[in-house]
């Protein structure tokens, strides 16, 4: 069958660990008391947002390249990716002298296009889905008879991405169960096969960004699931659960805040899962981090989203007699009542006020969701109309 062409031994992920000896770096796992307490067990955190080029993909791209003939190094090598995997192709390319194109989704976070550019891959961006890129870069090695590196249907890229789970096991032995992101399935395909050889016992959840089109993880926003890799996925994992971009968004922030660690969406989504209570099972659990590259400003939409929704900003709407003074009166409030004010907006055209208003839109930083009911209680009672915008 064809799904077992993909399917990596845990001879050949064991044989990829020693590819990659020296060179992919053996990623730390964290302690956090933090998501702990919240989940009511021991999580701990595998930040493969730390492998070089910030995502596990330089596992795989370095295992499959180190192995290609003579023949197919001086053709180049042929990639397409949503950004990390092109990330390692191009590190893995010139880390051995080879010539590499990527074509790149145009919607893909710039962050990951330059790093591509910058590790001196000649870098194309094509269509709005990973697929378009797929398509692209399927079309340029038919022209031109370049070397194409999958992402996950093949089997040394993906025992590349094994070797993650030799690490886990000999971190953290009494692991009671490990979360997986699952975009085409390579790293989950890969971890699994090595857990469930050494520990078939261990609880495997593979977790997916639950959303049609769209969504913050975009590092797994592929449209249709491999038909290679889902079929051994559904015999090695216990369980492949869904989380929203909502979620994804309060892991990252949690993640940041609390763990100092800087995880992109798809990276995030086992830690979501477990926030959620998706994970099932008991024990350890250690969500794999498996990238860090997450757009700037991305990750301020995040970071205000998120803070917004804990109640650490407060953004509301009021009107106010256009007289010298009033603004001040308004801002002297809400400082009696300690909150921060970050900005100020004055509207006089284009709503429905009276000549001698002006509308006020104020944004504040505040401790909590408490505080923030707090101060719209005491502008309320100064006799200001107010309305909270979030």
């Amino acid at each position: 069958m064809a799904t077992l062409q993909i399917a990596p031994t845990l001879a050949d992920i064991q044989e990829a660990r020693r590819r990659l000896h020296g060179i992919a770096v053996q990623t730390p796992i964290y302690l956090s008391e933090t998501f702990s307490r919240r989940c009511g067990r021991e999580v701990r955190l595998k930040a493969e947002n730390l492998q070089r080029t910030g995502a596990f993909k330089i596992r795989g791209a370095v295992n499959k390249l180190s192995t290609l003939s003579p023949e197919e190094r001086e053709a180049g090598v042929v990639a397409a990716s949503a950004g990390n995997h092109g990330q390692a192709v191009a590190w893995a390319a010139r880390q051995l002298g080879l010539r590499a194109r990527i074509f790149v989704p145009d919607t893909a976070p710039m962050a990951k296009v330059e790093a591509c550019k910058n590790y001196g891959a000649e870098t194309e961006l094509t269509g709005s889905f990973f697929e378009d890129a797929m398509e692209a870069a399927r079309a340029y090695v038919d022209e031109t008879g370049g070397t194409f590196i999958h992402p996950y249907e093949d089997k040394l890229v993906v025992a590349g991405q094994g070797t993650i789970a030799l690490e886990l096991l000999e971190q953290e032995p009494e692991v009671g169960t490990v979360l997986i992101p699952i975009g085409g399935g390579g790293l989950s395909l890969g971890i699994a096969t090595a857990l469930r050889a050494l520990r078939p016992e261990v609880r495997i959840v593979g977790v997916q960004a639950g959303v049609d089109g769209y969504t913050i993880a975009d590092g797994i926003a592929v449209k249709v699931p491999s038909e290679l890799t889902m079929p051994l996925l559904e015999e090695l994992l216990d369980d492949i659960v869904t989380v929203t971009d909502e979620e994804i968004s309060e892991a990252i922030v949690l993640l940041l805040e609390r763990a100092k660690l800087v995880v992109e969406g798809a990276g995030a989504v086992g830690v979501a899962a477990l926030l959620a209570g998706r994970a099932g099972g008991s024990g350890m659990a250690i969500p794999i981090l498996s990238g860090g590259n997450i757009d700037p400003t991305m990750l301020i939409s995040v970071m205000r989203h998120g803070l917004t929704v804990a109640g650490r900003y407060l953004v509301m709407r009021t009107r106010l007699p256009d007289l010298p003074g009033e603004l001040i009166k308004l801002l002297s409030l809400v400082a009696e009542e300690r909150g921060n004010v970050i900005a100020v907006e004055h509207h006089r055209e284009g709503v429905d006020i009276s000549v001698s208003e002006t509308e006020i839109g104020v944004t504040l930083v505040t401790r909590d969701e408490a505080h923030c009911q707090q101060i719209l209680a005491a502008v309320k009672e100064r006799g200001y109309r107010v309305e909270r915008l979030g």
